[in-house]
């Protein structure tokens, strides 16, 4: 995905794993025994990955209740993923301003005031610029959770990285199926539901997770060009970028010849894409990281 292709950069950025904290410096101990910090951070990470495909079984009843076209509708991904990608040049110049915790804190009250305005809207216009702010603060947030993650995690860089794919994952699958869930009571319901979860997500971060030093050096505004100078980072920002333009394509325009109820349409999409994106990132990240984990 954009947001998980941004964050070797991200986390160079505003990685707080300078403040020798334990996830940055030995493999002891299993990645699945870490801080209640960190599994706020995973918990939180997961909600913001949901919020990717949560609106796909409700494009339809939305241009039904508000008149609006598909094309129209489908605008809740181009500018939630559009802000998103363009956000993420400028989360390390804020994330090693303001700190890693501040950064997440407020991306996810970003969120929340967001999806709530959404699910309260009644125009296609008004959704749509709410899932753009929802973007920027989809962008804040997971733009640092992975250095937060690497920061405060114990069991090393290996173990914090398979942890935050396996959220990733969870996420992404699951946002479909709760969309779909809520979606047949309401297709309000899913924007609402994100800013509950989000409220938790947000309380716990602020409770459990510490202070964190912020980097040495602020990032600049040029830093994320610089790193495409990387022949490798260049051809990967390339091929993300025309595989979520694919596949998004395909996402917003699915829902309308399926002719299928929003649980229907959840279903579907839990059961092919994303079920078989979280069985991939979590065989892949455990079958390569993993035995770096042991060195």
């Amino acid at each position: 995905m954009t947001s998980a292709s941004a964050q070797p950069t991200a986390a160079s950025d505003s990685s707080p794993g300078s403040s020798g904290s334990s996830g940055s410096s030995g493999s002891s101990g299993s990645f699945l025994h870490q801080p209640r910090a960190v599994w706020a951070v995973a918990f939180a990470c997961v909600i913001a990955f949901m919020g990717i495909g949560l609106v796909d079984p409700i494009l339809v009843p939305i241009a039904e209740s508000l008149h609006a076209s598909p094309s129209q509708v489908s605008l809740l991904f181009t500018s939630y993923m559009a802000v998103t990608g363009v956000a993420m040049l400028i989360t390390g110049v804020v994330s090693s301003r303001l700190g890693p915790k501040r950064t997440l804190l407020g991306g996810l009250a970003v969120i929340v005031v967001c999806s709530g305005l959404a699910g309260a809207s009644d125009t296609i216009g008004g959704i749509v610029g709410f899932r753009a702010g929802w973007g920027l603060g989809n962008a804040l947030f997971i733009a640092t959770a992975l250095a937060t993650i690497v920061g405060a995690a114990s069991g090393g860089v290996a173990g914090s990285i398979i942890l935050y794919e396996a959220a990733l994952g969870v996420g992404i699958a699951a946002g479909p199926l709760l969309g779909g869930v809520l979606g047949d009571i309401s297709w309000r319901g899913p924007f609402f539901g994100v800013a509950v979860l989000m409220s938790v997500a947000f309380v716990a971060i602020a409770v459990f997770l510490p202070p964190l030093e912020k980097p040495v050096h602020a990032t600049s505004l040029v830093d994320p060009f610089r790193a495409l100078r990387h022949r490798g980072l260049l051809t990967m920002g390339i091929t993300a970028l025309l595989y979520n333009f694919g596949f998004f394509t395909l996402l917003a325009y699915a829902p309308f010849p399926l002719h299928m109820s929003a649980h229907q349409i959840g279903f579907i999409f839990f059961g092919s894409w994303p079920l078989g994106l979280l069985a991939g990132l979590i065989v892949v990240a455990v079958a390569t990281l993993l035995p770096l984990a042991k060195l």
